[in-house]
């Protein structure tokens, strides 16, 4: 056996050019496959972390304009949601079970003894942590309690409480100035925002409305909606809340203008559908770029057991069953197959790993995304991959192989 294996290393070296194709096909299918399935499968974690900042089964509702006639209202006219609407919504909206009336103060200012950020300052009630996925970092959030009592307190985000005071857990208790210099104490700190983002100070929403909305309009609406699953549930939800909500606020139904509805079920389901889709692809090619691999296997096998056919003839002329010849060649595939099988698995899985160390898991959320997160690829997948892979160069030399040692030695020598 250790003559056969030297024996296969002088050919292989005497070969290089024809070992360094057939190898290069190998581990090219091979990394191809493994590094796209690794970058889908990031692109598919970070669009799902993304949609992470809301509940999955939450409905937002924002106020628009009229864009068409109705009932002798003329088009153009505002749509605006009020405290009493809101209160309406949480009695008579089907499968609403947690409502959170949203007040958007966007020029706002947040300001400590030395320093003054220009800031979003959101009035919301104590359903708001339910309905967006929110990391509390320090303290807490607001409760019913700040609700009643119209206090004056406020959440910010870490990269606002570090501005201000150095140190966002020490930040808690601490006196701070809203705008019209209102003051405001701490009571929580939570994830930080976009990058670079404006800051997010969030206050009960019945302070606000005292402070800065005396109107007691609303910018928007979300709730918890209970019932609805799938996509055509979904769709078929739209429809009626938007005929509900027409008949309320006496707008036209097929007017999309009036009420923009965000549903977050449909939202996610057609994400998921149009990512499936992305993953149906990137197999295609994968697969595509595998086969590729294999043919390009079997067409350099092929010309080398034709180039060696003559070779054949004298090692059967010189007492040389056919069944040594045939298992030098298998041998020898199977060296190069899983030599260079092994070198293109080893990179892809390399690349996938230097992507999670760019990308990884904690590096997305609704308040801080990316496009790509955590490209793992399973592991069974590369080895069945490669498994394939050696199993199909094995072949590529073991079927030609065989009929070129059948031919008998006269003619094998005399063969070009």
């Amino acid at each position: 056996m250790f003559d056969i294996f030297s024996e296969i290393l002088v050919v292989l070296r005497q070969n290089r050019m024809r070992t360094l194709l057939t190898g290069f096909a190998i581990a090219w299918g091979i990394f191809m496959l493994v590094a796209l399935l690794a970058v889908g499968n990031g692109f598919s974690n970070a669009m799902f972390a993304n949609m992470s900042y809301m509940s999955q089964n939450t409905i937002s509702l924002y106020s628009g304009y009229t864009s068409m006639p109705y009932q002798g209202l003329k088009k153009g006219r505002q749509i605006r949601f009020s405290m009493a609407d809101c209160e309406w919504m949480s009695k008579h909206l089907e499968g609403c079970v947690a409502i959170s009336p949203i007040f958007n103060l966007w020029s706002g200012s947040i300001a400590s003894n030395t320093l003054q950020l220009n800031a979003n300052i959101t009035g919301v009630n104590e359903i708001y942590s339910d309905l967006r996925v929110m990391d509390i970092l320090y303290g807490r959030f607001i409760n019913l309690v700040d609700m009643r009592e119209r206090r004056k307190v406020a959440v910010i985000d870490e990269t606002s409480a570090r501005k201000l005071f150095g140190d966002a857990e020490s930040s808690i208790g601490k006196m701070v100035k809203l705008t019209n210099g209102i003051t405001f104490q701490l009571i929580g700190v939570v994830e930080a925002g976009y990058e670079n983002s404006q800051p997010s100070v969030y206050i009960p929403l019945s302070t606000a409305n005292v402070i800065y909305n005396p109107s007691g309009y609303i910018s928007d609406v979300s709730y918890i909606l209970e019932g609805v699953e799938t996509l055509a549930e979904a769709t078929a939800y739209d429809e009626r809340l938007r005929a509900q909500l027409a008949n309320y606020f006496r707008f036209d139904p097929a007017d999309r203008n009036a009420i923009w509805i965000a549903n977050r079920i449909e939202n996610y389901e057609q994400s998921k559908m149009i990512f499936d889709g992305i993953s149906l692809f990137i197999w295609i090619i994968g697969i595509g770029t595998l086969i590729a691999g294999i043919v390009g296997i079997s067409n350099i096998m092929l010309i080398a057991i034709k180039e060696r056919t003559r070779e054949f003839g004298i090692r059967k002329a010189l007492g040389a069953t056919p069944s040594s010849i045939l298992l030098m060649v298998v041998l020898e595939s199977l060296i190069i197959t899983l030599s260079f099988g092994y070198i293109g698995m080893m990179l892809g899985i390399g690349l996938s790993e230097i992507l999670c160390v760019i990308f990884p898991a904690t590096t997305s959320s609704g308040m801080n995304p990316t496009f790509l997160m955590n490209p793992t690829v399973d592991l069974s997948i590369v080895f069945s991959a490669t498994f394939v892979l050696v199993v199909a160069g094995v072949l590529a030399g073991y079927f030609p192989a065989r009929r070129a040692v059948k031919i008998k030695p006269i003619e094998a020598m005399n063969a070009k």
